[in-house]
């Protein structure tokens, strides 16, 4: 790699860091012909994790840094004074190729700051695409970050040659965005996505083989934890919108990181990165296990979340009238709500009690923590009683802090 296209990679890498949203979950398996290059699940300088645990390797890289717009939590804004730096689109054509060839990766994550228009940056990355697919024969994975204002055509276009697409919403509420991203629409956002729903939706009933698929992999979108006011109760209950309005595949939060020369309108310092991570889990109560965003928010006090233990024990704790629940005879809903017991674990036990009436060792056998288990269920052998049922549960339950030692 000569001198010049060095510079450009390390400088737009790093300036690609703080999108989270490059995971490749959803992807279909697919591999290149005799003549083709690449595939969708091969092995693999971004790591993003399938639903399954495999790790997918991915360049992750903006077209370019530079930008006509001036949002204060970005670090690549109009007015930022960084190093810019602009790849030309068979520079990432050709960077993607050697990496994949060198086993390096399995696909191309790409964004861009909004350069001339953004109409016209759209129309770049679509090239750079499209230059993989056709003139290559790249049948790995491509995730395209789409711009809300580019043309509904340019939209199209890139869900016709990218496996995933997303917009990136960054704050979750339109004052928010007035106040640190003025250029920028809520509206023309949750339009696009509202575009890009409906494709998906189409090309996901389309019974032809032959037919294109548009995004298959689907959309997501990304919001940033802690830049401006909003709680936890008030950024999941956006999140539940963008899913049920737009059937989102992942929302993603990204932890506000401070940047240089920043705003005095943002904070100075980072929300704990703990809180990210309850987020996490509190999007997975409401999309798999049942729980209504007002539920789950009630496990912490003013909206936020208890950074201290997950929001299902949260929330258990503080509902001790619905528990202890049979695990031979609760249904399938009560048993999702035990902490301890995941999805998985919760059929297994239904399948299993089917056969056999179950004992605490066979419920041990399914789930991964026993301990968190015991106080909320019955079973054959078991009932908690007031030694496991003590005040101090929480204490008991609640992770310990990590001792951290220089030896």
């Amino acid at each position: 790699m000569d001198e010049a296209l060095n510079r450009k990679l390390r400088i737009l890498a790093d300036a690609a860091k703080y999108d989270a949203s490059c995971a490749s979950a959803g992807a279909k398996k697919r591999k290149a012909g005799p003549n083709g290059l690449g595939s969708t699940s091969g092995n693999g300088i971004c790591h993003a994790y399938t639903p399954d645990g495999r790790c997918v390797s991915l360049l992750k890289i903006l077209l370019t840094n530079y930008c006509l717009y001036d949002c204060a939590y970005c670090i690549n804004r109009r007015s930022s004074n960084v190093e810019r730096a602009r790849f030309a689109v068979n520079e990432v054509v050709r960077l993607t190729i050697e990496f994949y060839k060198r086993n390096y990766i399995e696909g191309l994550f790409l964004s861009s700051g909004i350069i001339r228009s953004a109409d016209y940056t759209m129309e770049q990355m679509i090239l750079v695409a499209k230059k993989l697919r056709k003139d290559e024969g790249f049948a790995g994975y491509i995730h395209l970050k789409t711009i809300p204002e580019a043309s509904p055509w340019l939209i199209e276009q890139a869900g016709l040659w990218a496996d995933r697409l997303s917009i990136n919403l960054e704050l979750p509420t339109q004052e928010s965005l007035k106040a640190y991203a003025p250029e920028k629409d809520s509206a023309s956002i949750t339009r696009a996505m509202g575009q890009m729903g409906e494709r998906i939706a189409e090309s996901r009933a389309e019974k032809s083989r032959h037919a294109r698929k548009f995004a298959p992999a689907g959309q997501s979108t990304q919001v940033i934890v802690g830049a401006d006011a909003t709680n936890d109760a008030d950024m999941l209950a956006t999140s539940a919108r963008l899913y049920d309005s737009y059937a989102l595949s992942r929302v993603y939060y990204s932890a506000f990181s401070p940047i240089p020369e920043a705003s005095s309108a943002l904070p100075a310092k980072p929300p704990p990165l703990q809180r990210e991570n309850r987020l996490y889990q509190a999007d997975w109560l409401f999309r798999y296990y049942g729980f209504a965003v007002d539920e789950i928010a009630s496990g912490g006090e003013g909206g936020m979340l208890d950074l201290e233990i997950d929001p299902k024990l949260a929330w258990a704790l503080k509902n001790r009238d619905r528990f202890p629940v049979d695990v031979n005879m609760a249904d399938r809903e009560a048993l999702l709500r035990v902490p301890g017991l995941g999805v998985r674990a919760v059929d297994r036990i239904i399948a299993a009690r089917r056969h056999a009436t179950l004992r605490l060792d066979d419920v041990a056998r399914v789930c991964a923590g026993l301990k968190r288990v015991r106080p909320f269920i019955i079973a054959a052998d078991w009932r908690p009683t007031a030694e496991t049922d003590r005040a101090d549960l929480r204490q008991r339950l609640a992770p310990q802090p990590t001792q951290l030692s220089l030896f």
